[in-house]
């Protein structure tokens, strides 16, 4: 395992801290930025590849117009 035993970092409170900051700062610095990624678009198109068309989002749970409301055993309404 890496680092130290956990029994010896919570042995104190300021090495729980100092810890759970080494995690903090390794996170924030993994992360990058929105202005630094491009989603490899500019790599496609040194390539030479066209880039997608991106499909316009459709929420998955919103009730379809065919169905009606309050029809159904839900609803509490005999068929």
């Amino acid at each position: 395992m890496l680092g130290p035993r956990i029994t010896t970092v919570f042995r104190s409170r300021w090495n729980a801290i100092f810890w759970s900051l080494g995690v903090l700062l390794t996170a924030y610095c993994s992360v990058p930025s929105q202005d630094e990624t491009d989603d490899g678009a500019s790599l496609a198109k040194l390539a030479g590849h066209q880039e997608p068309a991106k499909a316009e989002h459709v929420n998955p749970w919103a009730k379809s117009e065919a169905e009606p409301d309050d029809a159904g055993p839900a609803s509490g309404q005999p068929r």
